[in-house]
C-alpha cells in the first residue's frame, strides 16, 4: 500500500490566458487530488523569458479561481528559484556537454522520434568547461537505455531515450533554463507525487524518471 500523500500540480507557463485545453488539464489533476484526499499545488512555470509576462499569471490565475480550481499552499513562480536550477545544473556536469548547433543546422533531415525531431549528436563530444557557455546551449548526454514506467490511463510505457528521445537541451543558448530540467527539480522540492498530462507528453516522463 502506498502511504506517500498525494501531491498533484497545475504547472502553466504564463504566456497567454488558459486555453480549453489547459482548463481541462488542470480540472483533470485538481480531481484527481481531491480524490485522493491530497494537496493540489499551482507553480507558474516562467523560466521561458522570451514567453513569459506577468499580467498572463495574474489572468491565469483568476481563470482558475473562477473555475472553482483552488490551489493549496503557496504558488511556486520558476523565475524566483533560478539558484536552484543551477545547482542541480552542476552536479549533473559531469552528463553534460555545449552544443552549438542551431536548429536550423540539425533539424533538417533529423530522425523522428517520441517528442518530434532526435537531435543527431553532433556536439557529444565536445567537453563542457563553463555551465555559461557563450553561444551554446547545454545538453544532457542521456544513456543508451530503456526507461519503463506505468501511467495510471495508457499502462505501462517503454521508452528507448536513444531511439526514441535523443540528448534534451537544459540550458539554452540564450540562458534561460529549459522546461526539462526545471519541471524535474521543481516536482522533487515540492514533493509532487502524481502528475496529470496531456498523452502528447508522456514520452516527456522518460526524460523526467532519467533526472530524478
Amino acid at each position: 500500500m502506498n502511504t506517500i500523500p498525494y501531491t498533484g500540480r497545475f504547472a502553466p507557463t504564463p504566456s497567454g490566458p488558459l486555453h480549453l485545453g489547459s482548463l481541462v488539464a488542470a480540472l483533470g489533476s485538481f480531481l484527481d487530488a481531491r480524490a485522493h484526499g491530497g494537496r493540489w499545488l499551482l507553480r507558474v512555470e516562467d523560466v521561458d523569458s522570451s514567453r513569459s509576462r506577468a499580467d498572463y499569471i495574474a489572468a491565469q490565475m483568476h481563470s482558475l479561481h473562477c473555475h472553482g480550481l483552488h490551489h493549496d499552499g503557496t504558488v511556486r513562480v520558476q523565475s524566483a528559484h533560478i539558484a536552484d536550477y543551477l545547482a542541480a545544473l552542476d552536479r549533473l556536469r559531469p552528463q553534460l556537454y555545449p552544443c552549438e548547433c542551431s536548429r536550423k543546422h540539425w533539424h533538417d533531415g533529423a530522425r523522428m522520434g517520441a517528442l518530434g525531431s532526435i537531435y543527431p549528436g553532433t556536439c557529444r563530444e565536445k567537453a563542457l568547461t563553463s555551465l555559461t557557455p557563450a553561444d551554446a546551449a547545454i545538453r544532457l548526454r542521456l544513456p543508451d537505455t530503456t526507461v519503463t514506467f506505468h501511467d495510471r490511463l495508457l499502462g505501462d510505457c517503454r521508452f528507448s531515450l536513444a531511439d526514441d528521445i535523443g540528448d534534451p537541451v537544459l540550458r539554452r543558448r540564450d540562458g534561460d533554463i529549459a522546461y526539462a530540467l526545471a519541471v524535474v527539480v521543481d516536482d522533487a522540492l515540492q514533493g509532487v507525487t502524481d502528475i496529470v498530462r496531456g498523452q502528447d507528453l508522456v514520452a516527456a516522463t522518460a526524460i523526467h524518471l532519467t533526472l530524478q
